[in-house]
């Protein structure tokens, strides 16, 4: 679907410049970053099954890879915020997939090791970058045409997001997850050399793609080093978005609603991807590691059929009743993971995926629906939200050693409804507008 044009804008060497034609390299470049960040997200839920069985970790400890990488969204927003601000689209992409690509290849040193922390380390320098990606690319989109198709614009851009979300799966699935699985019987009649071979193997699985994706992304860092962005804006009015911005973006109630649905959003989606594989193997007799995968790739699938979906059923004035529906639904069928459990409840679980697939980039549209020249600022608040990532997952893994994976999924559950709220809420306010 084309994108409508949009106002003349200046280019990096400050002549305007009308419609898209200048801009067409920028424009695949900032479409392949959701494409980027999704594969990144989640190779995470592939890594959480792979660190539990490498380094022997609970569903808390397994939990710190999502809590250090959405720690780094949240710390990197405000940073990104004033960096797009000052300096433009352009320096803050750049400056984000450097830091993607240096993180990823992080991993190298941090699997000879066999350091759980080091890992941290090097997913908490991805996520740095992939804050500076968010908040550029978030709100480059809703800029790039009529504000009023901003939410169907930004859903039909992240849609690419769900197609970078299934790369990283099948990556983790083919070339992480050996389906080598050793009870503790089998571990105990190895002996001390033997399980140190195994846990050093499994750890070092996820050497060779993350080389090879951080290669990749520092490729896509020199690339979009040589296009042309749309130059920063030099009017007095986004001059004044920074400290000053921000603050001003915070008395604006529904953006701080937006946030906090985002911040619901993020935790349940994470969340929710984050256990499948660990509720596939708790619920289903007999499920192995990969055919577990394989639920968690048929839940991306989805999402990304449902980001089509729902891209195709918005229209203006419609998204905030859409947002509602999906995520009532997401609602229900938590609730049925969590209830129900076995066969039922899996399928339930990878159903969800379908109704998540519109909800971030939906409250993201309505957070920033109006706000003018504060729109980045804006924007900053709503990606600092996805600590939500960190926040949730941890609710959950704490909730699951101390109960069973199918009661944590009340946590999302529960989220969904403060989501529904939101939307209501949203649709209440664009009525009486």
């Amino acid at each position: 679907m084309a994108l409508p044009p949009p106002a003349a804008v200046p280019d990096s060497d400050g002549r305007a410049r009308a419609g898209h034609a200048s801009y067409v390299p920028a424009i695949i470049i900032t479409v392949s970053l959701f494409f980027l960040w999704g594969m990144a997200n989640n190779l995470n839920d592939i890594l959480i099954a792979q660190f539990k069985k490498a380094f022997v970790l609970s569903d808390f400890g397994t939990s710190f890879v999502q809590q250090v990488f959405y720690l780094g969204y949240f710390l990197l927003a405000i940073p990104a915020s004033l960096l797009v601000s000052s300096r433009g689209y352009k320096a803050a992409i750049v400056l984000g997939l450097v830091l993607y690509g240096a993180g990823a290849l992080l991993f190298y040193p941090a699997a000879m090791m066999s350091e759980y922390l080091l890992f941290l380390l090097a997913l908490f320098v991805i996520a740095s970058g992939l804050a500076f990606l968010e908040t550029s690319a978030n709100p480059l989109m809703t800029e790039l045409g009529d504000p009023a198709g901003a939410a169907r614009r930004i859903n039909w851009a992240q849609a690419a997001n769900p197609i970078g979300a299934l790369a990283g799966i099948w990556i983790g699935r083919n070339f992480i997850l050996s389906g080598v699985e050793l009870d503790e019987p089998a571990l105990a009649a190895m002996s001390a050399a033997e399980q140190l071979a195994y846990y050093q193997t499994e750890v070092r699985a996820v050497v060779p793609p993350y080389l090879v994706i951080g290669l990749v992304v520092l490729g896509f860092a020199i690339a979009a080093a040589l296009v042309r962005f749309p130059a920063n804006d030099p009017s007095p009015a986004q001059q004044g978005v920074g400290w000053r911005g921000l603050r001003a973006a915070f008395g604006h109630k529904r953006l701080v609603a937006a946030a906090g649905a985002q911040l619901m959003y993020v935790g349940a989606q994470v969340g929710i991807w984050s256990f499948t594989i660990r509720y596939a193997q708790a619920n289903v007799a007999g499920m192995g590691e990969h055919a577990a995968a394989d639920a968690l790739f048929v839940s991306l699938l989805l999402f990304a059929i449902g980001r089509f979906v729902g891209s195709s059923l918005m229209t203006q004035g419609r998204s905030a009743l859409l947002l509602a529906l999906f995520a009532g639904a997401a609602c229900i069928l938590a609730l049925v993971a969590a209830l129900i459990g076995g066969t039922i409840g899996l399928y339930a679980l990878v159903a969800s995926s379908f109704f998540m697939s519109i909800q971030f980039p939906t409250i993201f549209a309505l957070g920033v629906e109006g706000l003018g020249p504060l729109r980045r600022a804006g924007a900053s608040l709503i990606i600092m939200a996805i600590i939500g990532g960190a926040l949730l997952t941890a609710l959950m893994g704490w909730v699951s050693d101390r109960t069973t994976i199918g009661t944590a999924m009340l946590v999302p559950a529960a989220a969904f409804v403060i989501i529904v709220a939101f939307a209501l809420s949203a649709r209440r306010v664009g009525r009486e507008a």
